[in-house]
């Protein structure tokens, strides 16, 4: 069944029709939409096709699929990972030592999820406000003690909430900026809520990393754009603000930190935010999106091969992680239950429910030492390194990993 999706023909930052497809994965289901065993509702497909705007540089999804049945009920929270519960711990920590917050201070998570990071700064003695528009996370988040409203972030909720609880030094948005298809409305609502001498600080992944490391698995619905810092800075200055830093963090198989203030604001522009803008030329061509979709075909080949060979030894194999890019990683190279036996995943959410297209199901971690099959398939592959260290009883038990990123190998 098609989900209600919009089709753009435009650019999403600039507005220009000059557009070229770079890369398709036909019909795929929502990466996010996990199945119940007993659910036999149709499931939901839609167009996942990635253009480049040959005017402003941005790489963009195509087709738009209405946000109320993408996040409406999720199921991804943050604070399972450890990995990223230390990563928020230090975010906090640095945001308020650079930009000198107290007890007064005010500090605003876009799509919050379960409070992670407003968690962090909660601790440091920050007031804290989440926006989600996941009710049952933004439900539960607020009964753990995260302040969370369940509503889409929007210049009206903006104001709502400066009005409530005054303006914000500090307005957060990580791997969600990237979600939106009204990105100059999103701009406006930080405007409504941000202080004279306020920062928005946003995570999103980067798209140099991504052609670099062949991650095409961060391509599905919910990330409409892929982001350099190219077609940023002349949005945010077209609507009155101004990116002054940049950092590039290992999150998500690498992303970037973006820091915005007002065009007349107190927060002088470091000199980095040029070096990085500097070592972009390259993705301002179609041409490095050709060579990526190539190598992406490439990599299929070999991992397919790879999987196949071991089941022709009469091996078991299953997966680790249940990530919603695994939805996409497993719907584009054609791998479904008769490759993996079953996906395990540290998210008590989701264990129980079937994966998105393909139906595999999804268990939790203990399974693989009950049931001891020969090689683990690791999906979330930004964790390989803990997820390994946390599981060297499975490889002590003759059990191996296999590396899907950037290209597959045994471990």
């Amino acid at each position: 069944m098609s989900a209600p999706f919009l089709r753009r023909h435009d650019c999403r930052l600039c507005g220009s029709t000059d557009l070229k497809e770079i890369l398709s994965f036909g019909e795929t289901p929502l990466a996010n939409a996990y199945r119940s065993p007993d659910d036999t509702s149709p499931e939901v497909f839609a167009p996942l096709v990635v253009n480049f705007c040959n005017s402003c540089k941005l790489v963009q999804l195509r087709d738009v699929v209405d946000p109320e049945v993408l996040f409406k009920n999720y199921l991804y929270v943050s604070g399972t990972s450890p990995s990223f519960v230390a990563h928020f711990r230090d975010y906090a920590k640095t945001v308020a030592e650079r930009f000198a917050l107290g007890k007064d201070s005010l500090v605003v998570d876009v799509g919050s999820n379960d409070g992670v990071l407003l968690s962090h700064f909660k601790e440091l003695g920050m007031r804290i406000l989440g926006i989600d528009p996941a009710e049952n996370i933004a439900e539960e988040a607020t009964k753990q003690g995260i302040p969370t409203i369940a509503k889409f972030f929007t210049p009206q909720t903006a104001g709502e909430i400066a009005t409530e609880h005054g303006k914000a030094h500090i307005i957060t948005a990580n791997n969600v900026f990237a979600h939106t298809d009204d990105v100059a409305g999103f701009v406006e609502a930080v405007k409504v809520l941000l202080r004279n001498d306020g920062v928005f600080i946003f995570e999103v992944q980067y798209l140099k990393d991504l052609v670099e490391k062949n991650l095409f698995d961060i391509v599905y619905h919910e990330h409409l754009c892929y982001y350099h810092i190219t077609p940023l800075v002349p949005l945010f200055e077209r609507l009155g603000l101004r990116i002054f830093d940049v950092e590039r963090v290992p999150t998500h198989g690498g992303s970037i930190r973006v820091f915005v203030g007002w065009a007349k604001g107190p927060h002088a522009i470091v000199p980095r935010l040029g070096e990085l803008l500097s070592q972009e030329t390259a993705l301002n061509d179609s041409a490095p999106y050709e060579a990526f979709a190539k190598r992406v075909a490439e990599n299929r080949t070999k991992l397919l091969a790879m999987l196949t060979n071991i089941k022709k030894e009469g091996r078991r194999i299953v997966g680790y992680g249940a990530p919603a890019k695994a939805t996409t990683f497993c719907y584009a190279l054609g791998i479904d239950a008769s490759t993996l036996d079953y996906i395990v995943d540290d998210a008590p959410m989701k264990q129980g429910l079937l994966m998105p297209g393909t139906h595999i199901p999804i268990k939790a971690p203990s399974v693989l030492y009950e049931d001891k099959p020969d090689y683990c398939l690791i999906l979330a592959w930004n964790f390989a390194e803990p997820i390994m260290k946390n599981h060297v009883r499975f490889i002590d038990g003759g059990g191996k990993f296999i590396t899907p990123m950037p290209e597959p190998r045994i471990v």
